[in-house]
């Protein structure tokens, strides 16, 4: 039998996940799924296994199945699993929350931009999971995350907004299941450069590691590299040398939007990493030069919003619904333009 970790995942949210292949040898005899990987994936608990089945998040030749299957010769294993507790212990941290949802099973944050959400290197510290640590100390009832909060998914840094996180591993295995079956309904607010012709309009094009710079997503067109990636746009307010619109995320890779805007033409005005920092549209006086600059120093980041966030109650099975609103520098440089565009 042949067995490793998948290398071919690049979605945010699956990057807090492992993922396995098992290829079953030919002398294996039938023994239940549960078993034979509880047996072979360190930490993983027959509960765990039989939660990740009930998910969907467990297939055997590209199917799923049930927790009394039994595993057999050549069969194909895809495993899909929260990662195991870090070797180096998360730091509480007394960081204020923004919480705009609670009860026993999950929580929803709205994040400011700024702050990290995990913990990786350059930021060890001062992260939205060091304050989760800090703040699930006070919360007894929360079982199974072994001291590691459940994230289920990421925004950047400097992309303000919602995200949900789960309290037990019920609830992880549950939401994560919801994202890897891209059920989970994400709405994110973004200013671009220049003004598309269309009022509406979808991206598809892979998104994977530049070759060139690994720090930096490029889409891939014609699907040699990378992982299907889909955005679905429509301009919500036009101001002539940038424009308001709103993302729906259909697949969740990293950096999709920032990426497929910048393969429109329409880089997110002042990412840095993708080319919006710059001036790309509009004349050449100098009036409009300090303007520009006064509302990049009053954004110094990309503009981009995670507005909302709608998903399945991995409990109550109830429809739950969450909207942010702009955060204040967005909205400041967004009636900037506006009041640019209106009289100048």
């Amino acid at each position: 039998m042949s067995m490793q970790p998948e290398e071919d995942f690049e979605e945010e949210e699956l990057e807090l996940y492992e993922h396995f292949k098992f290829v079953i040898d030919k002398g294996q005899t039938p023994i239940r799924i549960d078993k034979f990987l509880t047996d072979k994936i360190a930490f993983a608990t027959r509960n765990k296994i039989q939660q990740a089945i009930d998910a969907g998040l467990i297939q055997v030749n590209g199917e799923s199945i049930k927790g009394s299957y039994k595993v057999k010769p050549l069969d194909d294993i895809r495993v899909h699993m929260g990662k195991p507790p870090r070797d180096t212990e998360v730091v509480p941290e007394d960081i204020p929350l923004n919480i705009v949802y609670e009860d026993q099973h999950l929580l929803v944050v709205n994040k400011e931009a700024g702050m990290v959400v995990h913990p990786a290197h350059g930021n060890w510290t001062g992260t939205l999971v060091n304050a989760l640590v800090f703040y699930f100390q006070n919360l007894p009832e929360m079982k199974g995350n072994e001291g590691r909060p459940g994230l289920v998914h990421r925004i950047d840094k400097d992309t303000s907004g919602l995200l949900v996180i789960a309290k037990s591993e019920e609830a992880m295995t549950h939401l994560a299941s919801q994202f890897f079956h891209h059920t989970i309904e994400r709405t994110y607010l973004a200013i671009v450069w220049g003004e598309i012709e269309e009022e509406a309009g979808t991206v598809t094009g892979n998104v994977g590691r530049s070759a060139k710079n690994r720090k930096i997503m490029d889409v891939f067109p014609d699907g040699s590299q990378g992982k299907h990636a889909v955005t679905h746009w429509k301009v919500l307010n036009r101001l002539r040398y940038v424009s308001l619109i709103q993302c729906n995320l259909e697949t969740g890779r990293t950096h999709q939007i920032r990426a497929h805007m910048k393969y429109l033409g329409h880089p997110l005005f002042n990412d840095a990493t993708y080319g919006g920092d710059k001036i790309r549209k509009g004349t050449q006086f100098s009036k409009y030069k300090t303007f520009v600059h006064n509302a990049f120093n009053l954004l110094p980041r990309q503009a981009l919003h995670a507005k909302s966030l709608g998903f399945i109650h991995p409990v109550t099975k109830e429809k739950l619904y969450f909207e942010a609103p702009l955060p204040a520098d967005f909205q400041a440089v967004l009636d900037k333009w506006e009041n640019y565009v209106n009289f100048e």
